[in-house]
């Protein structure tokens, strides 16, 4: 009669790691936060196109490197918003 194998033990990894932690998930943004994102860089782009042709009141029809900036600045907080948009 043949012999039986018995029980299978289970393998185990040589190394151990730690318990996963759950992964936590991000609330969605509310609705209007994608379109102010959109009109924050797009006020900036028209910022500086205005300060480019020479339309902003107070700079005498010439360029200002402070608009140039400003504009910059707007556009650029535009884009660091997308980052945090889910």
């Amino acid at each position: 009669m043949p012999v039986s194998k018995g029980r299978q033990r289970k393998r185990t990894p040589r190394y151990r790691s730690a318990p996963q932690q759950p992964k936590r998930r991000h609330k969605a943004s509310p609705r209007w936060y994608g379109p102010l994102l959109i009109t924050l860089m797009a006020v900036g782009v028209i910022v500086i196109v205005l300060n480019y042709v020479g339309l902003i009141p107070g700079t005498d029809g010439q360029a200002s490197s402070v608009w140039l900036w400003v504009g910059l600045g707007i556009l650029g907080v535009g884009f660091v918003g997308t980052s945090f948009w889910y």
